[in-house]
């Protein structure tokens, strides 16, 4: 928003004290006034200057960010003295602020139909949700605590699309574990505390989501344990079940995915990936080592699955981040071996790492050590596109923690 006092540039191709149609742009620096809700006067800081003279309107009012031009307000209308051919002597002008519509902006762009990636990203102490738009540019990140409802403050999430919706679970900061739905029309609801219908965790450190049909299956990380729980879609939930003892201890982190149906679980303990999947009719195959199918890497920080077609692709970080693989459990129960992807990425550091399978390509999301979020697609012909910096307008601080989804908007 513009402050009363700031200096901005005012830029337009109208008439000035001595043109009545000049054909090169023209610009002064002006001062804003006291800005009401919807725009703001200026006035010449220089009264000498070529004031805002019919022709004028619509022109931009700049401010530098980051040594860019950041638009700040639309020239509206102007009181016209000094301009050529008045004879008014007030050299006043009128800007409509545009500051509150970029995310109206983005949430229109989020609604066209297609395919979206839905992003969440922990950022400070709270969490941000962007989209990734069919033609592969981003909208801003606006922050879910002051769209849902407050949480005194986020530390991870998962997210998960379902029927043009995006759900969101967010760990509060306290520990809590709450629940949201993002609407197809960019309204959101209120957080819902997920302990209080599916049963209380203890420590809870990650938390996992994905859809299968309208059921939303979440796998939680609490006291170095594993346990899954799902939302129907008339909005119950299961209790939690402990999924991973006796089996697989000191779990770390795990991840979800969907193949066939099925839900399909990634557990890393000791810094190895352990897999297993539950079947539809909601038994659980064993816990298998993901290491030696597919063959060992450094010790996991983070991992994340995606299903595309009839594979289910995982993608780790490892040896503190500094390592990152990837590898692909075929339909048959044949695993690849894990594929370096520093030729993809190139050399990173990676907070975290998340996946998602978009219309048919898997889309890979990494935060950075230093502050990034970075991304990008392996076709379907087994090619990489070009990893890309994404852009994090609305992030007050570097990202953190994330997840991914992808989501269809008919």
């Amino acid at each position: 928003a513009p402050a009363a006092g700031e200096a901005l540039t005012v830029a337009g191709f109208g008439r000035t004290k001595t043109e009545w149609r000049p054909f090169t742009n023209h610009k002064a620096v002006f001062t804003v006034a006291s800005p009401v809700a919807t725009g703001f006067d200026v006035a010449p800081k220089t009264p000498a200057d070529a004031p805002v003279c019919q022709g004028d309107a619509g022109g931009p009012a700049l401010r530098t960010e980051n040594g860019k031009p950041a638009l700040v307000g639309l020239v509206s209308r102007a009181l016209q003295g000094g301009c050529l051919d008045s004879a008014e002597t007030r050299t006043g002008a009128h800007s409509t602020r545009v500051d509150g519509l970029g995310e109206w902006i983005d949430v229109h762009r989020a609604k066209a139909p297609g395919w979206k990636t839905v992003a969440t990203v922990q950022s400070g102490s709270s969490l941000y949700q962007g989209t990734r738009l069919s033609n592969g540019s981003w909208t801003g990140f606006t922050d879910v605590q002051l769209k849902a409802s407050p949480l005194n403050g986020i530390r991870s999430s998962a997210v998960a699309g379902i029927n043009g919706d995006t759900h969101v679970l967010a760990i509060s900061n306290n520990g809590g574990l709450f629940h949201t739905v993002r609407k197809h029309d960019g309204s959101w609801g209120a957080f819902g505390d997920v302990f209080s219908v599916a049963n209380g965790l203890g420590n809870l450190t990650q938390v996992t989501a994905v859809s299968i049909g309208l059921d939303l299956h979440v796998v939680a990380v609490a006291d170095s344990k594993a346990f899954h729980t799902f939302r129907n879609a008339t909005g119950h939930w299961v209790p939690f079940r402990d999924v991973s003892s006796g089996s697989v201890s000191g779990v770390t982190a795990a991840a979800t995915g969907v193949v066939k149906g099925e839900l399909h679980v990634g557990l890393v303990s000791g810094g190895k990936p352990y897999h297993s999947i539950r079947q539809s009719n909601g038994t659980w195959s064993s816990w298998g080592n993901v290491a030696q199918a597919a063959s060992g890497t450094g010790p996991i920080t983070s991992i994340s699955m995606a299903g595309a077609g009839d594979d289910m692709h995982f993608v780790v970080a490892t040896d503190n981040g500094t390592r990152q693989y990837h590898t692909i459990r075929k339909g048959n129960g044949s695993w690849d071996t894990f594929g370096d992807l520093k030729d993809v990425l190139g050399t990173v550091t990676a907070k975290a790492v998340s996946a998602a399978a978009v219309n048919g390509e898997l889309q890979v999301t990494v935060t950075t050590s230093d502050g990034k979020l970075v991304h990008t697609v392996r076709r379907p012909d087994r090619t990489w596109a070009t990893t890309a910096t994404v852009p994090l307008q609305g992030l007050p601080a570097a990202a953190g923690v994330l997840a991914t989804t992808a989501t269809f908007i008919s």
